[in-house]
């Protein structure tokens, strides 16, 4: 099971802040992670209908979208982080 864990306005619109699920072995890359995810729900779909408004960490490292998901623990998904 992968821990995927959801931030700010991402969290928002899915309307949960983490869900586990199995990846399946065809779900290669944190891209295919996102596109099976989308499927999940409306609130889904909306979170990840623009990628470039998406950040993601594979067991708290920042990842690309090309990045292998194979034995992740936790996947992140959230905005772009500003300072300030």
């Amino acid at each position: 099971m992968t821990t995927i864990l959801y931030f700010a306005w991402v969290r928002e619109r899915i309307g949960t802040s983490a869900e586990r699920i199995d990846v399946p072995a065809s779900v290669v890359t944190v891209a295919d992670l996102i596109d099976l995810l989308g499927d999940r729900s409306a609130g889904h779909a909306a979170a990840f209908a623009d990628r470039d408004r998406l950040r993601v960490a594979i067991d708290q490292q920042f990842a690309e979208f090309g990045a292998p998901v194979a034995g992740a623990r936790e996947i992140a998904i959230f905005p772009p982080v500003t300072g300030g």
